[in-house]
């Protein structure tokens, strides 16, 4: 069974719109655009396991056949929301696209203006260890004193 990455083509667009101007479709265009930026960074990340030989043939069938379930139900809330599903790849202007356009990324490559699925990709792949704190106040006097510290890595710890 051989897999390929199948991003939603490219919009000029900043945001994600819709394409008749629908104004019931609210926040749906958003949703569905993170819906589809997690969904293709699980498909990478099955790619990967998948060369890395750490699926069992049911394993990947059934991770087949769950991420092309989720790629149908998106398409399918495109059609109700009447959204085009290229307008769900945001464009960021200098950061460049939230997903790559169709057939240009394929795990492990690298592309001399990747995507933020291509970014995401990478740093689940190396991992990567957050650490901060933030105080949040008001006429000088702190009220709220938050600490951050988050490990995120596609690998079992």
């Amino acid at each position: 069974m051989t897999m390929v990455c199948s991003p939603i083509q490219n919009s000029p667009d900043l945001l994600p719109t819709t394409s008749k101007g629908n104004s019931r479709a609210g926040l749906a265009p958003l949703l569905l655009t993170v819906v589809e930026l997690v969904r293709q960074l699980m498909e990478v990340q099955i790619i990967r396991r998948m060369e890395q030989n750490c699926l069992s043939e049911s394993e990947l069938e059934l991770a087949a056949e769950s991420l092309q379930k989720l790629e149908e139900q998106v398409l399918n809330l495109c059609q109700i929301f009447e959204i085009e599903p290229a307008d769900l790849n945001v464009n960021l202007g200098e950061f460049g696209t939230l997903l790559p356009a169709s057939g240009t990324y394929y795990p492990g490559d690298t592309g001399s203006q990747p995507s933020i699925l291509e970014l995401l990709d990478r740093l689940l792949n190396t991992g990567i260890v957050v650490d901060g704190e933030i105080d949040l106040g008001l006429a000088q006097i702190n009220l709220i004193h938050a600490k951050l510290r988050l490990v995120l890595t596609s690998k079992p710890l």
